[in-house]
């Protein structure tokens, strides 16, 4: 009796120990959402889809290359939650980091020449970041008040606007600026390099199929 008593109780742990697991994996999912999985799925089926040429790799890098800058400038002065960062690409455009994505997936789609792949990234940009847009615009109003408000009339949500934004007196208290030089440290604390990395490696992928 005692021997199968433990032998119970330790399936019983077993059943309990994977019964856990399993929901941290479906958390774990659930929490890295739609916007993470789905960029994840398309970059699958654009290395998988893909029939590259030598010149639609120069086409498509040539802008994964801008999308990367764009993305390493505004991540090298972006303090999330603390400062509002109005200068520097944020001076065009208030979401520099989404126009940067936007011009990798499109970059990648021709590289991988698949005008099937551009009409879904375009899809699935709208659907994944409109909403982030619009959510995050009212997390930044509550922070930053009136200073945002004024910031938010005059920069568009994400095509840039031509001539640099000129900051208004702060009306809210907090800083508003955000850092006026790109800071390494900030590219790195905000992890941008892993977006580069990925990028060469699917560009190798690519580089690959076409034959080169």
């Amino acid at each position: 009796m005692n021997r199968r008593a433990r032998r119970s109780s330790g399936d019983a742990a077993l059943l309990e120990c994977r019964g856990r697991f399993v929901r941290g994996l479906l958390g774990g999912v659930v929490a890295r959402g739609f916007r993470f999985w789905g960029a994840w799925v398309l970059a699958i089926c654009c290395l998988w889809l893909a029939r590259p040429s030598g010149t639609s790799l120069v086409a498509g890098g040539s802008l994964i290359a801008i999308g990367l800058l764009i993305r390493a400038w505004a991540a090298s002065l972006l303090q999330k939650d603390r400062e509002l960062a109005v200068a520097g690409p944020y001076a065009h455009t208030r979401n520099p980091l989404y126009l940067g994505s936007l011009l990798m997936g499109l970059g990648g789609a021709v590289a991988a020449a698949s005008p099937w792949l551009g009409v879904a990234f375009v899809a699935f940009f709208v659907r994944s970041y409109a909403p982030a847009i619009g959510r995050e615009s009212a997390e930044l109003t509550g922070l930053f008040g009136e200073s945002y408000r004024s910031y938010r009339a005059s920069v568009p949500a994400l095509l840039p606007r031509v001539t640099p934004y000129r900051r208004r007196a702060d009306l809210s208290g907090r800083n508003t600026t955000g850092p006026r030089r790109i800071s390494p440290a900030l590219y790195m604390r905000n992890r941008e390099w892993e977006a580069a990395l990925g990028a060469v490696a699917a560009l190798a992928v690519l580089l690959l199929k076409s034959g080169g």
